[in-house]
């Protein structure tokens, strides 16, 4: 904030009311910033603040999948239509649903890579996404793939939305503290790979980091 000065004859200024300087919005993430290595990706957008149509938060917990990966829809090449988007271009949403429930949100790499989003910090539409957690507690509104899109409203109806234009909104704050590194979390092949990454000491993980001081 500053003042304005206006000038008032003899040499002399008067301070008039104050004006206010308004802040440049910060810009929304490039579809190259998806084009790249999954596991680059995964950690980059730890700190990232994702929201769907005004609320979410910032991202505090991903895991990386790709064809290399025994644990990943789309390993060994394999193509399906319900891992299509997996092999299309970067910066979509995959959207899928497991245990015939919950829904998930994954960010595509290209070439059968994505992103796993498993939990937010809740910063933006707190109130709407209490009501449709059932929930107060800000901690367990978006720990969890499934809860994460419960909260956000994101269902099967969101599999291909491009993650750079409105309903998504994906931007950099500069706020992230140091990373931590483990494996995945529910799985029977591939269990052992070191590709769930965090942010550490965060409050809002689905399940804390093993061996975090």
């Amino acid at each position: 904030m500053t003042k304005a000065r206006s000038y008032a004859g003899s040499g002399h200024f008067v301070i008039d009311a104050p004006v206010m300087r308004r802040s440049t919005p910060p810009e929304p993430l490039p579809q190259a910033f998806f084009a790249r290595d999954v596991d680059v990706v995964a950690r980059a957008l730890l700190g990232v603040v994702l929201t769907f149509r005004g609320a979410g938060g910032r991202i505090v917990e991903t895991e990386s999948y790709d064809p290399t990966d025994p644990a990943s829809h789309s390993y060994g090449e394999r193509r399906t239509p319900r891992n299509a988007i997996m092999f299309g271009p970067a910066g979509h949403a995959y959207v899928y649903r497991i245990y015939g429930m919950y829904w998930c949100l994954n960010f595509t790499c290209g070439d059968g890579s994505a992103v796993l989003i498993r939990a937010l910090e809740p910063i933006a539409g707190l109130a709407r996404m209490r009501a449709r957690r059932g929930t107060d507690d800000d901690t367990l509104l978006c720990a969890g793939p499934g809860r994460l899109c419960q909260a956000l409203d994101i269902t099967g109806a969101d599999n291909g939305r491009a993650l750079t234009a409105p309903p998504f909104l994906l931007t950099r704050d500069g706020r992230r503290s140091a990373i931590v590194t483990g494996v995945r979390i529910g799985l029977t092949k591939g269990a052992e790979a070191p590709r769930r990454y965090g942010l550490k000491h965060s409050a809002f993980l689905s399940k804390r980091f093993k061996d975090v001081e």
